[in-house]
This record gives structure tokens, C-alpha cells and sequence, in this order.
């Protein structure tokens, strides 16, 4: 820190309040500080020391430290007991845009409107914050009444992002582009735009823009965990371990970020071998034909009905021994199975041969278990109106998957067997498919 920083953050701890400049000002001293975490978090550390306790103006003070460091409910828990002013709203409605409760965050930013901020700040907010909430009309409406010229970038920022919340991503991208061109310190355009891109394959151009836009505060944790996903799939291992590592300084606890740190560990140690990945994958397919696929025999039929064999992987763990002491089960029904399993390369009993096969399979003696009733409508909700992160959205591109639907008829054999698809995404992926009441296919 120089020496000239480090005065002007002085002059700012010494001020009893603080107003929206001075937020300004302290985000100016900051941006672009390649240890600006560092800086907020020992300026926070001297203003609570100097105000154990705080409350009135010096409340504010600690709730936009905390704010910018994206602390966002400790932010809320100070703001509760601050000066009842134009500042503590405004900072109250910012926390709730980013804790996604927007009709709290458009209460506090009529507020703040109400107790004289700047109104086209709230207005600005305003738009984000109904496009965010899924009013994308009512947002659309209020931007076109406010003056271009007055918002800069943020205005082609706005717009670019009703053209994606509406379903076009590539005018969106277009608007993304204009706003930085205008301000190329807009960070919530970088990182949509940085969004974009990755999802498009253009990785490195993506890379470039994440690290834009967590150049000055506040730096939120989706930034810096893409981030961390792409160093880690371009085997920049110690990179991705440096941006996780800055999650976990201002939230120790934040769950994705500790249990990526796993896989990243693991990756630094693990061969992919993408043959290998394919080959499995189309073996796990071959094993969960059902065996009614087949023409067989009634006997036959009967036969694995009344033994629960149902696919093809039943039956690998199934030795000629166990069908021909069933019951009304001879040679000639031995023979048809054998003759069906040979042609898509597989015997009988090869699993207790190759134990590799075993973790494919369901076990003989487990009943199958049905899955939740889910209408139709659930599942034909489209992939792109739920939140996923980009690695697993990248995956389920690359599996065709269009609906939840489709998702749910899938296995974790399958998407696990997609290229840097670890646990991590996959604990995402059921997670929200328990959301809309759904569940991958059992194997």
C-alpha cells in the first residue's frame, strides 16, 4: 500500500460518517489492488476497533466495509441498527439484491429515493432489481424513461441484461460489449459477458474478463469461483487454488468453494483417460437395457421377470448355475440368454469375473426404487431457466440435455463420465433436480 493510499484511507477511518462519495472515494482507492481484500478487511478491523459496538453513523461505516468484503447478512445485521438515513437504505437494498430478495430491495431503494440519494442511482438498481425478479416488462418500461446519457455504461449494461433474461443471449453479448467499451471498469457487465463466452468455448477471452471485474470491489464469490473452474480445467491448478482461497477469507464456510478445493486436490493428482470415459460410458448404457428389448422366449421372459432380472447388468451377475436351478428354466432358455449377451459383447457371471463391472450395476437383490411423481410441466421446464454453474451447464450441453426432464433420465454414471465433471457438479445437479421434485435414473 503507498503511502498516499494508506492517508487518504486514514482521513476516511477518521471521519465520523460516511457518505456515498466516500464509499465512492474508498472504492477508488482500492480498485485494481491486486491485495484490495487485504486492505478492506484491516480498514473494516480499525473502524470496529475504534466502534465495538456500532451504531448510528458509525454503523454505516462497518455495513459498507462489510458490503464491499460481501458480507452481505453481517452487512444487514449493522445496517439494522445505523442512522436511519438515504446511505443505510441504499446499502440495505444493495444486500438484498445480491441475497436475491428482491421485493425487500425494492422497498429499501423507494426508501433511500425517499430520504434523497441520487435518483438515478435507485433507478438504475431499480431496473436490475425487477429484470432480476422476472418483471422483465416492468423493467424494460422504467429503463426506457430514464436518460441514456446520464447512466454511461451502466445503461447498455441494462439492456443488456433484459435482452438475456428475455432469451437473447447473443444481443445481449452485443450490449455487454458496449457498456464496457463506454466503462471498462463495469464489472457486472464483465462478468456476464465473461459468462457468455465461457459457456461459448471462448475460455481464455473469459478468463481475461472474470479477472476485470474482480479488479475492484466488491468481488463476488461467482466470479471468483468460474474463475477457479477454469484454471482448474486448463490444469492451472495452483491458480484455481488462489481464487478459492479468497472465497474462503471472507467466507470460511462457503460450502461450493470447500468442496471444489477437493476436487482441485484430486485433479492434481488424477489421469483422465477420455477413451476410457467414453468407453465406460457406452458400456453403462449397454448394461441398463431393460431385457423386455429382447425377443426372447415366454419362458424365458417369465423366468428373469419372477428372478428381478431386469437388464443386462442384472444378468452379467447372474451365472449359468443360478437360471438353470430356477425352476421350468433348461438348456434352450440358457442358450437364448447367452446367445443375447454375446451379441452386445457379455456373459454370464462376468461381473464376479471383472469386478470393475459391479459399481454399473444394480445389485441383484435390490428392489427398484420408484421414483417421485412429477408432472409434465415440471419436466419440460427448459435447462436454460435454471440456475446451474458453468461446468455442469457446459456438461449438459454436451449431453443434449434440453429439459429437467431430460436430465432426470439420466444417470450419474453418464454425467460423471462427461470431461472435468467431478462430485462437485453432480451434487449441483441433484440438488436442483430435487428442487422441481426430481431425481437422476437409477443404473
Amino acid at each position: 500500500m503507498t503511502q498516499a493510499v494508506a492517508m487518504k484511507l486514514d482521513e476516511l477511518v477518521a471521519k465520523d460518517s460516511w457518505s456515498a462519495d466516500d464509499f465512492k472515494a474508498l472504492v477508488a482507492e482500492v480498485t485494481n489492488s491486486p491485495d484490495a481484500v487485504r486492505k478492506l478487511r484491516q480498514l473494516l478491523q480499525d473502524v470496529q476497533q475504534a466502534n465495538p459496538e456500532p451504531k448510528g453513523a458509525a454503523a454505516v461505516k462497518v455495513g459498507m466495509l462489510q458490503y464491499l468484503l460481501c458480507r452481505f447478512h453481517e452487512a444487514l445485521a449493522t445496517l439494522a441498527g445505523a442512522t436511519d438515513n438515504k446511505e443505510r437504505r441504499y446499502f440495505q437494498a444493495m444486500c438484498y439484491k445480491h441475497l436475491r430478495q428482491y421485493d425487500k430491495a425494492v422497498e429499501e431503494l423507494e426508501r433511500a429515493r425517499d430520504k434523497g440519494f441520487d435518483a438515478a442511482s435507485v433507478d438504475s438498481q431499480m431496473v436490475e432489481v425487477k429484470a432480476m425478479a422476472g418483471d422483465i416488462d416492468g423493467s424494460a418500461k422504467l429503463l426506457n424513461k430514464l436518460n441514456a446519457s446520464s447512466l454511461g455504461g451502466r445503461h447498455a449494461y441494462l439492456r443488456g441484461l433484459i435482452e438475456e433474461l428475455s432469451g437473447r443471449a447473443e444481443k445481449a453479448a452485443d450490449m455487454y460489449e458496449e457498456a464496457l467499451s463506454v466503462d471498462e471498469n463495469n464489472a457486472e457487465a464483465a462478468f456476464r459477458l465473461a459468462y457468455y463466452l465461457d459457456l461459448h468455448g471462448e475460455e481464455e477471452e473469459a478468463i481475461e474478463l472474470y479477472k476485470s471485474c474482480i479488479a475492484h470491489p466488491p468481488v463476488y464469490s461467482s466470479a471468483l469461483m468460474n474463475l477457479a473452474i477454469l484454471m482448474e480445467d486448463s490444469g492451472r491448478y495452483e491458480a484455481s487454488m488462489q481464487y478459492l482461497r479468497r472465497i474462503l477469507a471472507i467466507n470460511p464456510n462457503h460450502p461450493r468453494a470447500r468442496l471444489f478445493q477437493k476436487d482441485v486436490d484430486a485433479s492434481r493428482t488424477m489421469f483422465y483417460d477420455e477413451d476410457q470415459a467414453k468407453r465406460m460410458a457406452k458400456r453403462n448404457a449397454v448394461l441398463d437395457i431393460p431385457v423386455t428389448d429382447f425377443e426372447l422366449s415366454v419362458r424365458a421372459r417369465n423366468c428373469l421377470k419372477k428372478m428381478n432380472v431386469r437388464t443386462l447388468g442384472d444378468l452379467v451377475r447372474t451365472s449359468e448355475a443360478e437360471l438353470l436351478a430356477y425352476k421350468n428354466f433348461g438348456e434352450t432358455s440358457l442358450k437364448e440368454i447367452k446367445d443375447m449377451l454375446s451379441a452386445k459383447g457379455l456373459r454370464l457371471g462376468q461381473a464376479t469375473e471383472e469386478p470393475s463391472l459391479l459399481s454399473m450395476t444394480s445389485a441383484p437383490d435390490e428392489a427398484p426404487v420408484a421414483k417421485p411423481a412429477a408432472n409434465e410441466g415440471v419436466r419440460s421446464v427448459p435447462i436454460t431457466q435454471v440456475e446451474f454453474s458453468i461446468r455442469a451447464r457446459k456438461a449438459l450441453e454436451s449431453l443434449k440435455i434440453v429439459t429437467m426432464g431430460d436430465l432426470a433420465s439420466r444417470s450419474e454414471a453418464e454425467l460423471l463420465s462427461c470431461k472435468n465433471f467431478g462430485q462437485t457438479s453432480l451434487n449441483e445437479i441433484i440438488q436442483r433436480l430435487g428442487e422441481y421434485g426430481l431425481r437422476l435414473r437409477e443404473a
